[in-house]
């Protein structure tokens, strides 16, 4: 593990000291782990936006597309 400095306003320092008594975590410690997380979401999303972007279609399309009515009307007797 490295260490880092950081610059923070005063009440964001003291929100964060609260947090972390809170949490029964150093602020730290709570720094950390809320850097990790972020760090999970951001590879989960990207991840997920690579698939996205990946995918292709079923296949191509018999005739015309439907028109909102016909949609609406297929989904009613389903």
């Amino acid at each position: 593990m490295k260490n880092v400095t950081i610059t923070v306003e005063d009440s964001v320092l003291e929100w964060a000291r609260v947090e972390a008594a809170k949490r029964g975590s150093s602020v730290s410690r709570m720094v950390g782990e809320m850097l990790a997380e972020k760090m999970r979401q951001e590879d989960a999303y990207a991840q997920a936006m690579r698939s996205a972007l990946r995918f292709e279609s079923w296949g191509a399309s018999e005739g015309p597309y439907l028109t909102r009515d016909e949609m609406y009307e297929r989904a009613r007797f389903r």
